[in-house]
């Protein structure tokens, strides 16, 4: 799954960016209270990115 698709789907369902680290972005579901961290890759694998959904309570992609 490409980077920008998975970051287009999490402010779909409201989680904004909190921060951005070294080598990871840092990102935060507010409603829900839940924080989750996302590598800066093109490509994300999809196992990783059904974990950073799961993290953040929302709808797998």
């Amino acid at each position: 799954m490409k980077r920008v698709d998975l970051l287009r789907h999490l402010r779909a369902h409201g989680c904004e960016l909190l921060r951005e680290g070294g080598r990871h972005s840092v990102y935060v579901n507010r409603s829900a209270g839940k924080v989750t961290s996302i590598p800066r890759h093109r490509e994300i694998n999809e196992l990783i990115a059904l974990k950073i959904c799961r993290d953040l309570e929302i709808p797998n992609p």
